[in-house]
């Protein structure tokens, strides 16, 4: 689980997965789910919802706190968590090597309520695991830091596979020739714009 053998296989469309206490297991589902920047749309709802909270939303502030929000999630839903210490800190180590990004959000006292990490290398981005410890807070994150991906140059959401609230943002299912072609132009561009620090609520109509 070293970050250059992680940086090798998203490339290739691969990523980890596996229960605790299982052999570690690598994936390459098909067909698989993605968010294109054709495709993409923010619902009507966490539009709505997004003019009215009182939330902030940042980016890259405290990468390691959200991978523990992920964890800790999935450990009180499923019983386990397939992103156990080793994986933290491989992402971590991805993520100091600008490799791996953070998406947070903040309540007005200051507290850590949501938001996701994932994986960028050239003009994709990897969606890896998100959390809320308020209701759809890490929907509205999504909604806020996608435009901002795709505005910086981002060519592909990699959302995996198929879950119901992402379908809501236009996700769509390519078949594995035609997300490998897509999956090889956009990991051979060039670096994206950093996503800024604070993610403003505004967004386009």
């Amino acid at each position: 689980m070293s970050p250059a053998w992680l940086h090798a296989a998203y490339r290739r469309g691969i990523f980890p997965w596996h229960s605790d206490g299982d052999p570690r297991l690598w994936w390459s589902p098909a067909p698989r789910a993605v968010i294109l920047p054709a495709t993409f749309r923010v619902p009507r709802t966490i539009r709505k919802e997004l003019n009215r909270t009182a939330l902030t939303f940042t980016c890259n502030l405290a990468f390691a706190d959200v991978m523990t929000g992920c964890a800790s999630t999935h450990e009180e839903q499923d019983g386990s968590t397939w992103i156990q210490p080793e994986m933290q800190q491989a992402y971590s180590d991805l993520h100091h090597a600008g490799y791996a990004i953070s998406v947070e959000c903040w309540t007005p006292e200051g507290e850590l309520c949501g938001g996701f990490y994932g994986v960028r290398i050239g003009l994709a981005f990897f969606g890896e695991s998100m959390f809320s410890r308020i209701s759809n807070s890490s929907k509205l994150a999504f909604a806020l830091a996608a435009p901002e991906l795709f505005n910086s140059g981002i060519r592909i959401i990699d959302c995996q596979m198929r879950t119901d609230h992402l379908s809501r943002f236009g996700l769509v299912e390519l078949p594995r020739h035609e997300f490998e072609q897509h999956l090889r132009i956009a990991v051979n561009g060039p670096s994206p714009t950093p996503l800024p620090a604070l993610l403003l609520r505004g967004l386009p109509s």
